[in-house]
């Protein structure tokens, strides 16, 4: 076991611990088993999900072991959690599809000497109606209606579906089965995480302590930040993409990513304010400073200087970037036609709306017409960042 202090910046990670102190479970004088979960829901991890990811490698670190359970199972449930309505299950195909893309990201950030993958397809799936009877008989309708999204949707009378209840009794369930000593999830688990010490006491284990950490939010600077929503930025974000999103943030994001998103210490982060308060450091100069620390872990220092050179480039000198993608035309096209063969924009009526604000350029003009016909060489640009090739 490793014995070491506790770095600043792992504790601003952390807003609750329970029933013990970050310090008393880091510092535990035996390996501890830790476990995090993750439903493939979408196919890519952001920068919310490293806030909980850059805590396990802290525990890693410091001679714990992380089991990363990928919910093939309960992915295609649906997580009820901050939804007002009934979520559509995904495929066995789309899970899977998710699945494998997760495990290739979260080694970014993971140990994998110290991570073990898991399935909970690999123990839910053969549960019996008997062993599901008796798992539900561990809680109650009342309990499971104190969970604030689904007392909310019954207050109002919204529907809420049998197997949303069954969500949390089975992330629950996957602790008793992993045996796990410590659960990490954001604070929108913590319902499901104390499930898991209760089903772990009802099944005569010792319950898991758990270290919960803050949700983010995403570039809107409004809502957590979720693929789903658009704010977010991937963590299979190409460099010069990543260093643009992190760029459009606004001012009042900056405190709050740079206290959650980089290992910076109390005093390098109090300095940083500081000077953002003071107008030491210009807005644009400390979001660079602080969009370059953010992509330290995944990127090398020159592909991050690369992505910054040509973000200010592109977006200061309104030059074109030097790699984009190409469409090879025959003939006159629409406008329209190319942007969606190239899946710049997600329907015709985006790429519509963008046109109407003055989004869309052809070669530096802007476009009026969602219908205008392309007959030439040149480049379309969509929003502040999407660029396409016309040859």
């Amino acid at each position: 076991m490793v014995t070491m202090s506790i770095p600043d910046w792992v504790t601003r990670l952390v807003c609750d611990a329970i029933p013990d102190s970050v310090a008393t479970i880091l510092q535990h004088p035996t390996p501890l088993t830790i476990k995090f979960g993750a439903d493939p829901s979408a196919p890519d991890l952001h920068l919310g999900h490293t806030i909980s990811l850059r805590l396990l490698r802290a525990c890693q670190d410091m001679g714990h072991h992380v089991q990363f359970l990928i919910g093939t199972f309960t992915a295609m449930i649906g997580d009820p959690t901050g939804k007002s309505v009934t979520r559509p299950p995904l495929s066995a195909e789309q899970v899977q599809h998710h699945a494998l893309t997760y495990q290739a990201q979260v080694f970014k950030v993971l140990d994998p000497q110290r991570t073990t993958v898991v399935y909970n397809a690999d123990w839910l799936a053969p549960l019996t109606a008997k062993d599901l009877i008796q798992l539900a008989a561990h809680s109650t309708v009342a309990r499971l209606l104190e969970r604030d999204d689904f007392a909310k949707r019954y207050a109002q009378q919204s529907p809420i579906a049998l197997h949303e209840l069954l969500y949390p009794l089975l992330q629950g369930y996957d602790s008793v089965v992993l045996h796990s000593d410590v659960e990490v999830g954001a604070t929108d688990q913590t319902f499901n995480l104390l499930m898991g010490r209760q089903l772990q006491q009802a099944y005569g284990q010792v319950p898991q302590r758990l270290l919960i950490t803050p949700l983010i939010e995403g570039l809107d600077g409004v809502a957590k930040m979720s693929k789903s929503l658009g704010n977010y930025v991937s963590l299979t974000d190409t460099p010069r993409d990543m260093f643009g999103k992190l760029m459009s943030m606004g001012d009042a994001l900056m405190p709050r990513y740079a206290s959650l998103l980089t290992d910076w210490s109390n005093d390098r982060l109090a300095r940083f304010l500081d000077e953002i308060q003071t107008g030491v450091c210009h807005p644009r100069t400390a979001k660079e400073t602080l969009a370059k620390s953010i992509m330290t872990p995944y990127f090398d220092l020159p592909t991050i200087d690369a992505a910054a050179e040509e973000f200010r480039r592109v977006f200061s000198q309104h030059e074109c970037p030097d790699q984009m993608p190409v469409f090879e035309r025959q003939g006159t096209h629409p406008l329209v036609d190319i942007v969606m063969n190239a899946q710049m924009v997600p329907s015709k009526k985006e790429f519509a709306r963008l046109v109407a604000q003055g989004a869309v350029t052809w070669n530096g003009d802007v476009i009026h017409s969602p219908i205008h016909l392309i007959d030439h060489d040149g480049v379309i640009k969509v929003g502040k960042r999407r660029f396409l090739r016309v040859l």
